[in-house]
C-alpha cells in the first residue's frame, strides 16, 4: 500500500486513468465488433461504413497509448482485406 503523499497521489491518479483507458478500450473493441457482425451478415455496404468508423476510434486508441501501433495497424488491415473481399465477392 502507498505511504507517502506522492504515491497516494499517483495511486489516485492511476485510478482515473485505468477507467479512461478501460472505457476506451471497450470503445474500440464495441467498433470492431460492429464491423465483425457486418461482416458476418455478408452486408458489403454496412460492413464498408463500420470499417469507416472504426478505423479513426483505432488510429485514437494509438495516439492515447491505450493500443499498440502495430496492433491497430494489423487489424485495420485485416478487417479492410475482408471488407474488400466481401464487395468482390
Amino acid at each position: 500500500m502507498a505511504n507517502t503523499p506522492q504515491s497516494k497521489k499517483r495511486a489516485r491518479q492511476i485510478e482515473r486513468v485505468t477507467a479512461v483507458n478501460k472505457a476506451r478500450r471497450s470503445r474500440i473493441r464495441t467498433y470492431l465488433r460492429k464491423v465483425e457482425e457486418a461482416l458476418e451478415s455478408g452486408d458489403a455496404a454496412v460492413a464498408r461504413e463500420a470499417l469507416l468508423k472504426a478505423q479513426p476510434e483505432l488510429m485514437r486508441g494509438v495516439t492515447k497509448g491505450v493500443v499498440h501501433k502495430n496492433t491497430a495497424a494489423r487489424k485495420i488491415s485485416r478487417l479492410t482485406a475482408r471488407v474488400k473481399a466481401l464487395a468482390t465477392a
